[in-house]
């Protein structure tokens, strides 16, 4: 049988390794000169003009980001309950309540309409996910937030490039997170990114992220040690010259798929969006776990799941959510699954890739 094609995978090239050994040879590793340097970057690549602050996660991100947007006990802030549980945790992990919606069907993201039904006087925010890599629709809620006077937030975590009508993710709210995860579209080897509307939600970032100090040994607030090294750094400014030609071969990968697969749904493309693919997610209206397995068994052929539980019916957050119908996201949830469309596949991949999608469907046709 062929080599297995795995449905995602971290690409470190010579240029990351040299990047580590310099910072090593140079013995500043922790929050030093690299970290201001891939701060100062990452905006000017993703988002100018607004500051970033670099942490050790992106769950990190999200939680400090609430916090320093004032998210606390007492606050609910709606959130989609179709994504990983990072996103609500971090909600729950201020004190704040997670308000599960529903999701639109075509872009896996917040449903606007179900986000104005969940508006209470105690809402604070919403948090949409840009999930696998489409952004949200971001133009439907942020004038929904402004017109019932609650935040907007942004978990960009998969969404590195991806814009809506020209205006890149992680622009839209009062901060925004993108993770640095080994599979997402680049990577630091761990870490996240928080990008923020003002120079004061930034500095309060800051101080979180280092025990409340801004100077040693001055703690200002009650802190937390989520702090980037220097060599993670490191690695992220490598791949922040390298992550647009992979952001193309990935949207040429999926343009491929796109005219090629036969028997499952193909992930449309809302207009005006531009879509980063950090996962290229089909719909299997049945059997959608058999599906998976035969395309692994046979041949060889991996597709990721991604999210088989729903945040709302996990045993860590469903007592926020008791009885909550969302069908769009159950319905979601028993029918995605994630092709490969990283940077590294060759052409006879791609192929092996559509032959494989194309013979198991029809099977179960």
């Amino acid at each position: 049988m062929s080599e297995f094609i795995p449905p995602a995978k971290p690409i470190i090239g010579e240029e990351e390794r040299e990047a580590v050994d310099r910072v090593m040879r140079s013995g500043i590793v922790a929050q030093g000169p690299e970290v201001a340097a891939f701060e100062k970057e990452f905006s000017e690549h993703f988002v100018p003009g607004r500051p970033s602050v670099a942490v050790n996660s992106g769950t990190a991100g999200l939680h400090l980001g609430l916090l320093a947007a004032g998210v606390g006990a007492g606050d609910e802030v709606i959130v989609p309950s179709f994504t990983f549980a990072a996103t609500g945790n971090s909600v729950a992990l201020t004190g704040g309540t997670p308000v599960f919606v529903d999701i639109e069907p075509e872009t896996f993201t917040l449903d606007s309409e179900a986000v104005a039904a969940a508006i209470t006087p105690r809402t604070k925010g919403i948090l949409p996910v840009h999930l696998y890599g489409h952004p949200a629709r971001m133009r439907e809620l942020e004038a929904l937030a402004a017109e019932r006077g609650v935040a907007l937030y942004e978990d960009a975590a998969q969404a590195h490039g991806a814009s809506l009508d020209g205006r890149p993710v992680g622009s839209f709210g009062e901060f925004a997170m993108f993770s640095l995860y080994p599979t997402k579209n680049m990577t630091s080897g761990e870490g996240g990114m928080v990008t923020t509307a003002t120079d004061e939600i930034a500095r309060q970032v800051k101080l979180l992220r280092n025990q409340g100090m801004e100077r040693q040994y001055e703690n200002e607030v009650i802190g937390f040690n989520a702090r980037m090294t220097d060599i993670h750094a490191a690695i992220g400014r490598v791949q922040l010259t390298k992550v647009d030609a992979w952001t193309k071969t990935r949207q040429a990968n999926a343009a491929f798929l796109d005219a090629n697969l036969e028997g499952v749904v193909v992930p449309p493309v809302a207009e005006g969006a531009v879509h980063v693919y950090h996962q290229y997610t089909i719909r299997v209206p049945e059997d959608r776990d058999g599906f998976v397995a035969a395309l692994k068994s046979e041949h060889n052929v991996g597709a990721g799941v991604y999210y088989p539980i729903p945040n709302h019916r996990l045993p860590s957050l469903t007592h926020f959510a008791p009885g909550l119908d969302l069908p769009v996201t159950e319905r979601a949830a028993r029918e995605v699954a994630s092709l490969p469309v990283h940077p590294s596949l060759s052409q006879n991949d791609l192929e092996r890739i559509v032959a494989a999608v194309n013979a198991v469907a029809k099977a179960g046709a």
